[in-house]
């Protein structure tokens, strides 16, 4: 590895994506430092302890389908995936509406097929080719990767005809060419949640890639918390020669005559850099790390239209109580039966009763989850913004007493709904 720290990589952020960016440019030889303000690498892959110990919270994960694909082959490539230990999870996921209550097989598309088919017999035809479909669609995606570069782009849509019919299509209009019942398209549409928006909405490639993935390849959990994954890159990282720098907060990307020069601390500090990757956000990257004119103009504007995605209301829950066995499924999706659109308008407006929600008891992955006698569930749902604006004054005053007790009703909530529908 050089040594000429000048030509340095700072990468801002030790989420996933900062880790395996640094963990490749070290691999590769190139010098690398990896700032990070929490005090442990991970981001969203990252545990947290309460109860002095007694219960070790999971911050995101449910599953992950990343015992094949692309994630596998560049966490193989980097020697992580004999670090770490992937279980096979019962099912891909439950999903409980007011007329259904069915399980997702693992990496067996046609049993899931037939679990719809179970109840919707006239429409198997259809169900089998939007689940063809989904499966097909994550395999070219994953041929697209593999050639890496290499595709003449002009012979797109001859190599790729299905990636190339749907580009432009909806989840919604691609569920309609398939089949007609709407209570069936819910169910097609059962992970809409992860993606953010509603199938009226949301990229109909997107979502056909996420879902054919675990089809394919199953959902896995990573033993015993994420954290492990995360550990695993960080080893990596330092292995090669690069560095993490924890409790850091990068305040301003520097640059001179149109080309970074490095990356400035809040506690002052100077780290000299020929490139600046950053894991942030881009709204945080482009409008408060990057100094003012930085960026054409005509970009700026286009950062500056762009809103905030929705987020996610979370209750980690540690019960005592054993759970394993008792509670069916692993991950539960549960609906209001008025449909994703309305759930998804009742989550932006903050209506907690008539969103949809989930329930994961992460007991039922493998025996000795929790310490004995105790259980680890986490409930969660979607979350606008506008609910919560209200607060963010006296929040950052130091006021956190009606944000508090808002999160108590929310947290209460969905307990509550947790307890009689699952």
């Amino acid at each position: 590895m050089s040594t000429d720290q000048s030509h340095r990589t700072v990468v801002i952020g030790a989420g996933l994506g900062g880790l395996c960016c640094g963990a490749l440019l070290a691999r590769d030889g190139v010098p690398v430092t990896i700032v990070e303000q929490h005090f442990k690498p991970g981001g969203y892959a990252t545990s947290f302890k309460r109860a002095d110990g007694r219960f070790v919270f999971e911050i995101s994960l449910h599953g992950t389908a990343m015992n094949g694909g692309a994630v596998a082959r560049t966490l193989d490539r980097l020697g992580v995936l004999d670090r770490i230990e992937l279980v096979q999870l019962p099912e891909v996921y439950r999903l409980k509406t007011p007329d259904l209550d069915i399980r997702v097989p693992q990496r067996d598309p046609e049993g899931y097929v037939g679990v719809l088919a179970e109840h919707f017999p006239d429409e198997e035809d259809g169900i089998r080719g939007f689940v063809r479909l989904m499966v097909d669609v994550a395999e070219d995606a994953d041929r697209f990767l593999r050639l890496r570069g290499e595709l003449d782009m002009r012979r797109f849509p001859v190599e790729f005809p299905k990636l190339w019919a749907i580009r432009d299509k909806t989840l919604a209009g691609l569920l309609e060419q398939y089949v007609a019942e709407p209570s069936l398209r819910e169910a097609l549409a059962g992970l809409w949640s992860y993606c953010g928006l509603p199938p009226s909405r949301l990229s109909g490639f997107y979502y056909a890639n996420l879902v054919g993935v675990y089809l394919k390849n199953g959902s896995f959990y990573i033993k015993p918390r994420s954290q492990a994954l995360s550990e695993a890159l960080a080893q990596v990282v330092e292995e090669a020669g690069g560095q993490i720098r924890d409790k850091s907060v990068a305040e301003r990307i520097l640059v001179a005559d149109g080309a970074v020069t490095g990356v400035r601390l809040s506690d002052g500090e100077v780290l000299p850099a020929s490139a600046v990757v950053s894991n942030a956000s881009a709204i945080t990257t482009f409008t408060e790390l990057l100094p003012e004119g930085a960026l054409p103009a005509e970009y700026q504007e286009r950062i500056a239209s762009l809103r905030p995605s929705i987020s996610t209301f979370v209750v980690w829950l540690g019960l005592n109580k054993e759970l394993r066995g008792e509670v069916d499924g692993y991950s539960t999706h549960v609906t209001t039966g008025a449909g994703p659109e309305a759930e998804y308008e009742a989550s932006l407006r903050g209506d907690y009763e008539r969103v949809g929600f989930s329930v994961t008891v992460y007991d039922n992955a493998f025996e000795g989850y929790s310490q004995p006698g105790t259980s680890t569930v986490m409930l969660f749902c979607q979350s606008g913004w506008e609910p919560w604006k209200g607060f963010e004054a006296d929040y950052f005053a130091g006021d956190r007493s009606a944000y508090e007790a808002e999160c108590e009703r929310w947290s209460e909530s969905l307990i509550r709904r947790a307890e009689e529908q699952v």
